[in-house]
């Protein structure tokens, strides 16, 4: 089922810009380096998909995710977000996807409630984590969706 108005849960990957190099502290996990460039960071929401979405997309929420403490950080930015309507839990079978294309990842970033390595990965250019998004998600036969209609990737 992969209705718009029937369904409002499924996996999304967060696709970040980090306009420098930085060390951030995430929570217990202490302080981890980032690398200028593009991570993308997959989850999922069987609850509310839009809210979980707009809420990484804003600045005003509370540290709770491994996430939230790198998104709140100045030179972060969500550029884009591909995402797919689902009443499964898929977020691990992106991820693996994911994995097989990044450059790097961060280990056990998000993913405290699986056996993956990381929700995190590294690319150097926008196009690479969007298309290996967009593939993933195509490869485990679901429909992948933008977020944002026109290309922000170029935005600082």
């Amino acid at each position: 089922m992969r209705n718009k108005e029937l369904i409002d849960k499924g996996t999304y990957c967060l696709i970040i810009k980090i306009n420098k190099d930085i060390h951030v502290k995430i929570g217990a996990k202490g302080i981890l380096s980032f690398n200028e460039g593009y991570y993308v960071y997959i989850g999922s929401a069987l609850n509310t998909l839009s809210k979980r979405i707009k809420r990484h997309l804003s600045d005003d929420k509370k540290k709770h995710w491994h996430i939230d403490y790198l998104l709140l950080n100045k030179n972060t930015k969500v550029s884009q977000v591909i995402y797919t309507y689902s009443t499964k839990k898929i977020e691990c079978e992106i991820s693996t996807k994911i994995k097989e294309s990044a450059m790097n990842y961060i280990e056990s970033f998000g993913c405290s409630d699986c056996e993956c390595k990381s929700h995190l990965y590294y690319f150097n250019e926008f196009c690479d984590a969007e298309k290996t998004c967009i593939e993933a998600f195509e490869k485990q036969k679901y429909e992948p969706r933008t977020w944002f209609k026109n290309d922000y990737s170029t935005k600082e």
